[in-house]
């Protein structure tokens, strides 16, 4: 009597997962588990000093070594490593929730005409998922076949276009983006940095009443048109936040407009 067979396997979908790293070792073996299954997972790092690339080894990742220009030519540089038909792509802090990997793993395996999905996200900040605040369901696009996707937007920001046909799938991606009110401080810093420069290469004007306006405006929608409040103190924390992200890349703008104009 012949013993039966254990089912096959089922495939790897013809996709590669591609996660930009630096330092992100706080997330990443629950990120890259979520992308298992993916034909290939590729790493592209920029000069993590943590346990990241241990992490991303364990996994089986390829990895690639860049130094940081930021997300945009970051992005380029790794779809150019790829030669399977779709990508998947999260950031180091985001994983994959059950009901999201097998919808997606499905969209792949039957794309039904779509060149691309949208993915909801979900963030945790301060003591909760945020549920309003204009940061949910902050639909991504984050599966997209390589030949009909653009890459897009200003620093320090970047988006995927879609060139063909995209739908929606369940579940949600499950995000962590900051480790605490620091370090939320910190990447404000950095961004609006970027964004100033961004913004005085475009030859923007600036001034305190500009930044106090922008500011405003920012806390504003976040908080009373997008409902923060009904997100409790976190809510209130992040608009708050969103007022200083918006001041200070006016502000900063503005030291740079000043300067060119003692040159």
């Amino acid at each position: 009597m012949t013993a039966p067979t254990a089912p096959a396997a089922p495939a790897a979908a013809p996709a590669t997962a591609v996660v930009l790293t630096c330092n992100g070792q706080q997330h990443l073996e629950r990120t890259l588990a979520s992308l298992d299954f993916c034909q290939r997972l590729l790493v592209v790092d920029s000069g993590s000093t943590d346990a990241t690339l241990d992490i991303a080894r364990a996994a089986g990742a390829d990895i690639l070594t860049r130094a940081w220009e930021g997300t945009i030519p970051q992005f380029r540089f790794a779809f150019e490593q790829v030669d399977t038909p779709w990508i998947v792509t999260l950031d180091q802090d985001e994983f994959l929730s059950p009901e999201l990997k097998a919808s997606l793993r499905a969209a792949l395996a039957d794309p039904a005409g779509a060149t691309g999905f949208f993915c909801p996200r979900r963030s945790w900040y301060l003591d909760r998922f945020i549920r309003h605040s204009g940061w949910y369901p902050d639909l991504l696009l984050r599966a997209f076949r390589l030949d009909a996707v653009e890459i897009r937007g200003t620093l320090p920001h970047e988006e995927f276009h879609p060139t063909g046909p995209v739908r929606t799938l369940s579940g949600d991606i499950v995000h962590y983006p900051y480790a605490d009110l620091a370090e939320h401080l910190d990447k404000i810093n950095r961004y609006t940095t970027a964004a100033a420069a961004e913004l005085h290469r475009q030859g923007r004007p600036s001034g305190l009443a500009r930044a106090l306006g922008h500011g405003a405006g920012k806390f504003a929608k976040q908080y009373l048109l997008k409902q923060g409040f009904r997100d409790g103190r976190a809510g209130l924390v992040l608009a708050v936040h969103a007022f200083l992200y918006a001041f200070h890349k006016y502000m900063k703008l503005d030291e740079l407009n000043r300067r060119a104009g003692h040159k």
